[in-house]
């Protein structure tokens, strides 16, 4: 019967219906947070992206921060796992201490700052800006969904 079922279940198996990212929040020593402005859409985030399936998510995160801002980072702790409803995407959302390179743009972000807490809040959408936010008070891993641009309250 379980042979059955497994040959059933390859038979008519679907593609995922969620895709994993990775996502790092780069603090400085004087407070300061990497963020990217996105090539694609223009919108202010943390650097990160998909991870790879023979990926570990803290070398995601790494590489992922590498190539968009030219920042090589330590990967501390997971601060938040973040579900974007309307797009089927979970974010794995990691905190980072940077160990070396320099501010770079890539093909994916067309400006690289290091911005305060309350530039964060002007630039980016509350979506994406509680993430910095919360790898910053220390209670996480904090769990949230949103749409896309505003949190959907737990419940």
């Amino acid at each position: 019967m379980l042979l059955y079922m497994s040959t059933s279940r390859e038979a008519t198996s679907t593609p995922p219906l969620h895709s994993v990212s990775v996502a790092g929040v780069v603090v400085r020593e004087d407070g300061r947070l990497l963020a990217i402005r996105r090539a694609d859409n223009g919108t202010w985030e943390l650097p990160g992206g998909v991870l790879e399936l023979d990926e570990a998510p803290e070398a995601g995160v790494a590489r992922e921060v590498l190539e968009e801002t030219g920042i090589h980072v330590e990967v501390d702790e997971l601060t938040g796992v973040y579900k974007n409803m309307t797009r089927g995407i979970v974010a794995l959302v990691f905190r980072c201490k940077p160990s070396g390179g320099t501010e770079r743009t890539s093909s994916e972000s067309t400006a690289v700052s290091w911005l305060t807490p309350s530039e964060v809040t002007e630039r980016m959408s509350e979506a994406f800006a509680i993430r910095l936010l919360d790898a910053l008070d220390g209670n996480g891993p904090h769990v949230r969904s949103h749409d896309g641009k505003h949190l959907i309250p737990a419940g």
